[in-house]
């Protein structure tokens, strides 16, 4: 593979609109979509918190300056919990930066304003670097669909040139591990896992990641497909086989059908065992992560048996 960067794009468009409010639905338009193009800044929030009120007119004052360079974007996390969750955001303020629709920086906590500039400056040479990437984000696509299409070797083997130019890429890094849990090699994935550098260790596609592998590792004792949907359709209230079922056919890359199952324990019993089919559901989202279809949709099929 040849080197991944080359010379730096002709420099940012001004736009305008840098600076604006979204909600866990207007997320995929306003942050990934956006991101395609420009790096885009998200600020997590909330009214009660007092550093929040404090770094956020740095971040637009900074934001402003960069004309047009670079994005902003805030979400309330009380009016809209889901993205900050699916990102395991524990504390705020709170700030991820994506590009290409991946995320790429961040920080948690209070920041000076030289820091906040440095973090934008940052996003800025990246922004410039990405319209002439030598190929990164091809590369990452290729491997994504390789590894989609069930060709892991394939998946690997791009993976691993990538970190070969780009030691610290997290996506790649995070893909190889994937790559790994398809082939069920737990240990080397845990192993991956475990030992990714302290600048990537914290990043959403490594929490996604990790409950990938633990789902992967409790899939892996759940029983046939073919028994336990013929116990299940002996007695359809026996939840603890619809769950261990929702788990074989994760185990068997069958996603929608494993989230159905689990759908359906929560439209029967929502309670059963400590909500756990919920609680599992909202593992599966992590793993998936929060721009998959199959998240958005069964979010919404989720959301519309616990209201309904």
């Amino acid at each position: 593979m040849q080197t991944m960067f080359n010379a730096p794009g002709a420099g940012p468009k001004p736009g305008a609109d840098l600076i604006k409010d979204t909600t866990d639905q207007a997320f995929m338009a306003d942050v990934m979509e956006v991101s395609r193009t420009v790096p885009v800044i998200v600020d997590f929030w909330a009214p009660w918190c007092g550093p929040c009120k404090q770094l956020g007119p740095m971040l637009e004052k900074t934001v402003n300056a960069a004309k047009g360079a670079v994005k902003m974007v805030k979400i309330n996390i009380d009016e809209n919990p889901q993205i900050a969750g699916q990102l395991r955001i524990q504390s705020i303020p709170a700030v991820y930066a994506f590009f290409q629709g991946r995320p790429v920086d961040g920080f948690v906590g209070a920041q000076q304003e030289s820091q906040i500039k440095q973090f934008v400056d940052r996003l800025i040479k990246l922004g410039g670097a990405g319209a002439d990437d030598g190929g990164l984000q091809e590369a990452l696509d290729a491997a994504a669909q390789a590894l989609e299409a069930g060709d892991a070797a394939t998946a690997s083997d791009i993976y691993g040139q990538i970190l070969e130019v780009e030691p610290t890429n997290v996506a790649a890094y995070a893909g190889l591990i994937r790559c790994l849990i398809a082939a069920e090699d737990h240990t080397r994935a845990r192993q991956m896992l475990d030992g990714a550098a302290p600048e990537m260790a914290k990043a959403p596609e490594l929490a996604a990641v990790r409950s990938a592998l633990d789902l992967a590792e409790q899939s892996a004792a759940a029983g046939p497909v073919g028994d336990l949907m013929d116990k299940l359709a002996r007695d359809p209230n026996d939840h603890q086989t619809r769950f261990d079922l929702a788990m074989a056919l994760y185990a068997s890359n069958k996603r929608e059908e494993a989230v159905d199952e689990l759908l359906e324990i929560v439209r029967r019993d929502r309670e059963w065992n400590e909500q756990q089919a919920r609680k599992q559901l909202v593992k599966f989202f992590e793993a998936f992560g929060p721009t998959d279809k199959l998240t958005l949709m069964a979010r919404r099929k989720l959301s519309s048996i616990l209201f309904s």
